[in-house]
């Protein structure tokens, strides 16, 4: 397997930056050149950045019974891709205090699906959509018990309204296969999951 490229300090130019929008998030336009293969600097490119916050999601998982717990929720973005845009996702939130990700991973899941994570697993950490915004995900399972999970919750002043649906871990895969689970960080987790199931149970049963 070939070696990645490896940049040296001067790998990247910023030429201009500008912000066009600031609010909770906030768009730049940048001015950049950037080292090519060949071994020069290419040409002036032009490019919008979506600039957010860190964001932690987190699957709950019930080690006893083989069951997670999701949370089903409106999201803007599906609006008009979708017929349905209630979608069924991981508990989640943003890096947006002075906080470590597993800090937001447990306030969240107390938030959104009134479940105590008692430990929490590392999957990875990945960039959703690096060619146009800066946000990375840090991705945990998190051990519950799912035993009485259910219900709408939600921080009222932020507009939430969440449901939680608690499925067996086949039925969650069977709904990644289908499509009725579309969304990348709950596809990531569950497959991760189905992967590393014996191990995950062995440790925390």
């Amino acid at each position: 397997m070939s070696e990645t490229f490896k940049p040296d300090a001067d790998a990247v130019d910023i030429i201009e930056r500008e912000t066009c929008f600031r609010g909770f998030y906030r768009l730049e336009r940048i001015k950049l050149r950037h080292r090519q293969y060949a071994g020069g600097m290419g040409p002036q490119l032009t490019r919008e950045l979506f600039v957010r916050h860190d964001a932690v999601c987190v699957l709950p998982y019930d080690p006893q019974r083989d069951e997670v717990v999701l949370i089903e929720q409106f999201r803007v973005g599906a609006m008009e891709k979708v017929a349905n845009p209630w979608l069924l996702e991981l508990v989640a939130g943003l890096i947006d205090k002075d906080e470590e990700p597993e800090e937001v991973a447990r306030r969240e899941a107390i938030e959104e699906a009134d479940l105590t994570l008692t430990s929490l697993w590392p999957i990875t950490q990945y960039f959703p959509s690096p060619g146009g915004s800066n946000e990375r995900v840090h991705l945990f399972v998190g051990r519950c018990s799912s035993e009485g999970a259910g219900g709408v919750h939600g921080l009222a002043e932020e507009g939430e309204d969440i449901r939680v649906q608690v499925m067996a871990l086949e039925d969650a895969l069977s709904a990644v296969r289908d499509g009725r689970i579309d969304n990348a960080a709950s596809i990531i987790a569950l497959q991760w999951l189905a992967l590393n199931r014996e191990e995950v149970r062995g440790m925390w049963s």
